[in-house]
């Protein structure tokens, strides 16, 4: 039975990425999907923009503001920008000014003690009247619908911008993992090298994201960029499957990974595995052809969660919605500053 008194409906789980934050208010679903950017003048240190906002500023600002993306590999690598940037959204997204929210936030499973003890107090300061942590692959799993809570296996790989993680679970808790720093950012590079190589062709990260999204979509693929020999403007036309080779390298680290969390699979769970398959989420799980890739690499069949790139977040709002079912998977609550 879900506890409803722990959590009120003031209260926030926070899927934070790397590329997106999600929000995620209790009894109102995901009512924030914005970029984890930050602009920040550089003079003062005020944080001036986050979201939409500031990555339209993205190369258009004046030499004393930059754009900076405060988490890498999903954890938080700027501590000011990320405690201006959560603060924005979450006075965003509270209806009560009165009482500051308790929030949850979901982690990378691999990160360190210091890296935990960042978001916590980084989240703390930007308002939050207490912190829980929990672990994305499991709230990837809860978001997926997976029965995380049944003595059975359950695999699920998370792709998100700058880290891949991948689990198996069973009984509620996390039986093995890898955490790998391949990930959605990884394929963005790979595409950039491969055009720069074949084509002398210079193209930014939002390009190759663009590239990224539309393979699959179009059988031609026109990129326009410098040309790196002339300097003057080149366009060249590319073919899906010479994107996806372009991806090879990085999509096999993803499934190497995958087949590495199988090495400590008990055989029981594997049987599981095989008859369930693997479940993929995150926004790099929207890559055309990467299910049958990882199932042709690991011999397993591979599914595509709905709305994979939301699963962290809903399953972050599950526990909001049932927070005594899953209090012991989280830290202590960090006190407010």
């Amino acid at each position: 039975m879900a506890n409803t008194t722990s959590f009120s409906t003031r209260d926030l789980g926070i899927d934070l990425g790397t590329a997106n934050t999600l929000v995620y208010a209790r009894g109102r679903g995901i009512v924030l999907n914005e970029p984890s950017v930050v602009a920040v003048d550089t003079r003062t240190g005020n944080v001036l923009a986050v979201g939409h906002e500031a990555r339209e500023a993205v190369g258009r600002t004046p030499g004393s503001i930059i754009t900076t993306r405060p988490l890498k590999g999903g954890v938080v690598s700027d501590y000011e920008a990320a405690e201006g940037m959560l603060r924005l959204f979450i006075n965003k997204t509270r209806r009560s000014r009165n009482r500051a929210p308790r929030v949850i936030v979901c982690t990378p499973s691999g990160v360190t003690g210091v890296e935990r003890r960042a978001v916590l107090e980084a989240t703390s300061r930007a308002g939050a009247r207490s912190v829980h942590l929990i672990e994305a692959p499991m709230a990837a799993a809860i978001g997926a619908g997976l029965p995380v809570y049944e003595p059975c296996g359950s695999m699920v790989v998370n792709i998100g911008a700058g880290s891949t993680e991948v689990a198996l679970i069973s009984l509620g808790g996390v039986v093995a993992a890898r955490s790998s720093r391949v990930a959605g950012d990884a394929l963005d590079a790979a595409i950039s090298a491969y055009i720069e190589k074949k084509h002398t062709i210079s193209v930014g990260a939002r390009t190759a994201e663009q590239i990224k999204t539309a393979i699959g979509k179009d059988t031609q693929l026109m990129v326009r960029g410098r040309d790196k020999v002339t300097g003057m403007p080149k366009s060249v036309q590319l073919g899906t499957e010479t994107v996806l080779e372009a991806l090879d390298t990085p999509v096999q680290a993803i499934a190497d990974a995958v087949n590495a969390t199988f090495d400590a699979c008990p055989a029981e769970l594997y049987g599981d595995i095989m008859e369930r398959g693997i479940v993929l989420t995150g926004g790099g799980a929207l890559l055309h052809g990467l299910d049958e890739r990882l199932s042709r690499a690991t011999g397993m069949p591979v599914i595509v969660a709905d709305e994979p790139a939301s699963c962290v977040a809903l399953g972050t709002g599950r526990c909001l919605e049932d927070f005594s079912r899953l209090e012991t998977r989280f830290t202590p609550p960090a006190a407010v500053a």
